[in-house]
This record gives C-alpha cells, structure tokens and sequence, in this order.
C-alpha cells in the first residue's frame, strides 16, 4: 500500500519546550547507520555501525560517509551529532522532519535539508539532511530506500572522480542526485496527463477528475519541495557563505539549473492538469448538448405527428354534420400514417439541411 503523503506535517515540539528538543516519532524507522570509508583506491561500504565503529573510523584517518537511516532512536542520533559537534538546534531539524528545504549555517559545521523522492511516487518524499566538513559528511533519512545508488556506484568505481575530491564534493554529488530523481517522476505523471487527456477527449468519466485532483496534489507537493530548494543551492555557491570551494560551485550551478528547469515543468504540468479539468467540463457540457439536441429533433419531429393523432383520435359521433369526414375513408388509417411520415421525413430533411443534425 502506498504511504500517503500530507502538504502539512503537526507533530511539533511541545509548547514552551526549549531549543534542540528531540520529539519522537511513533511512526518513524528504526535507526541504522551505513558507514563508507572512501580512500584514494577505494570506498568501503559497512553497513550496520555504531557509534564506536565511527569513532574507530575517524581515528584511522580516512574520509567518511555516515548515512544514518531512520529517526527513531533519538538517544543513537544524539550521539551521532555529538561526535561531529552538531548543533543541538541542527539536530532538533534533523529529527522534525516537517522542516522546508534550506541550508543554516552553524559555528563548526553546515546542515543542508532537502526532500527526497524515490523517482517513482510522490507518496515516497521524505526529509533528507546533510552536515559536513573538510572530510566528513554525515546524512539522516527518514527510512531505507533512497535514490542515491548511483553516488554509491561512483564511489566504488574505480575510474570516480568522486573518490579524489573533498567531502564539498560528494554533498554536490548527493543532492545532484537527489534532484534527478524529480526527473522521472515528473516524466511518469506527464505522460499520464497526456492518456488523461486522449480519454477525456474521446470518452469523459467522472472518475479522471478525481485522478487529475490527485495529480494536482502531487505537483504542489513537488512544487513545496523544489522552490525552497532553488534558494538552498543558490545559497551554496554564495562566496560569502563561503561554505562550497570554488572549483565545485560549477557542479552546484549545473544543479541550480535542474532545479529551475524542474520548476518549470512542474509549474506547466499543473497548468495542464487544470486545463484538462477544464477540458473534462467542457466535454461533459457538449456531449450533454449532443444529448439534448437529439433529443429536442425528436421531441420537435412528433409534436405535429401527436397533433394530428389527437385531432383523428377524437372519435365525434359520425352522423353529425360537422364530423371530421377522414374517419369514412376506407384507406384513412393508412393515409394518417403515410402523412405522418411525410412530414417526420420532411422534417429531417429541414434539419439536414439546416445543419442541425
């Protein structure tokens, strides 16, 4: 069953709590965490650390990738960020996974917030945060399953450039992916746009506006998470900020240019989607009128035919003088239909003619 997603999140803090609070999450993923060790030859995936094996880690050297996968262990999160001397209220954001896409900048470190999707359905966004150092990068997600395989394939070829630059690097390579993922995503719900609108052209049904509301739904939330994402990259590559080295402010600008490209597309797929709502009315409003102008021929082609059954369906007494004299006719009721079809042909002919039918 698909998770269903909501445009606002309630679980906050409680009232009058103090800053770096950690609210649980009953709904949240228990906590793993990935650990990979990159050195210039290779890159080491353990998944499954603690925090001594991390700490181990960091002894030896070696630039690491801590991925922590799901928030529900508050006290393991805790320690994570004390042992990279996170900010409590960079923590706090971490774990409230109702933060917008941005980047804070802490005395000692970074964080980074952006939405994650799976590529395949909006139903799988979640908050996906980064913190970083000259070495390090640590990540929290909400849940395993993620769309960063492939940084995870660069990293163990062994022709990467990935594996060569700094931790600044490998945060660009991370949110280049994540961007992408909107790509497929975006492309999936185009291309059902457009069967939606060949159905609706051909054969309206009530239930394509309930599939084009939800399509609907989907694109703002796309939209939600793109907009401020746009403001988090431009503020990345800020020289003032001073946070991304100038030799990968290019790679950022690139992924600056996805996201704007994404919002574009975001922003002419929810056009559509109303276009289209407007397109289903508009259809409904003509077959209906299809309906009714037959309707109204038929209607039109038997009132003279009704008149004259009711006039020769009076039935006066026949020896009066003034009785209709059609009713002796030997071939009167054959002639009464004959003249009745004369005139529905007659008709039909007139509405032909007048483009009606």
């Amino acid at each position: 069953m698909s998770r269903k997603h909501t445009l606002v999140q309630h679980r906050r803090s409680p009232v009058g709590a103090p800053p770096g609070t950690l609210v649980p999450d009953a709904n949240a993923s228990p906590t793993t965490i990935s650990l990979t060790v990159i050195k210039a030859d290779t890159a080491t995936v353990h998944p499954d650390q603690s925090v001594e094996d991390i700490r181990a880690a960091m002894r030896s050297g070696d630039r690491l990738w801590v991925d922590v996968i799901g928030l529900a262990d508050l006290e393991l999160i805790a320690e994570i960020g004390a042992l990279f001397e996170l900010d409590p209220l960079a923590v706090e954001d971490v774990t409230n996974t109702d933060q917008r896409p941005k980047v804070d900048v802490y005395e000692k470190h970074p964080l980074i917030v952006v939405h994650m999707f799976d590529g395949k359905t909006v139903a799988s966004k979640e908050q996906f945060a980064i913190s970083f150092d000259k070495k390090h990068v640590v990540t929290f997600q909400e849940r395993p399953g993620d769309c960063l395989e492939p940084v995870r394939r660069r990293l163990a070829s062994p022709t990467g450039r990935i594996r060569k630059r700094g931790a600044p690097y490998l945060v660009y390579a991370i949110l280049d992916t994540i961007l992408d993922s909107y790509f497929p995503l975006l492309e999936a719900i185009g291309d059902e746009l457009e069967e939606i609108e060949d159905r609706i052209i051909s054969d309206p049904r009530p239930d394509e506006v309930a599939r084009l509301h939800t399509l609907k739904r989907d694109l703002l939330v796309i939209k939600r998470a793109l907009w401020p994402s746009r403001e988090m990259l431009s503020a990345l590559t800020r020289e003032e900020i001073g946070l991304i080295p100038k030799d990968v402010h290019q790679y950022l600008r690139d992924t600056y240019d996805h996201a704007i490209q994404l919002i574009d597309v975001t922003e002419t797929y929810r056009e559509l989607a109303t276009g289209l709502l407007d397109l289903y009315m508009s259809s409904v409003s003509t077959k209906m009128n299809e309906v009714m102008k037959v309707l109204t021929i038929i209607s039109t082609i038997f009132i003279p035919l009704g008149f004259l059954a009711g006039i020769w369906g009076m039935n006066f007494n026949q020896n009066s003088a003034w009785n209709m004299p059609e009713l002796e006719f030997a071939y009167g009721y054959p002639l009464a239909l004959g003249l009745m079809a004369v005139i529905a042909v007659g008709l039909l002919i007139v509405f032909r003619w007048k483009r009606w039918l």
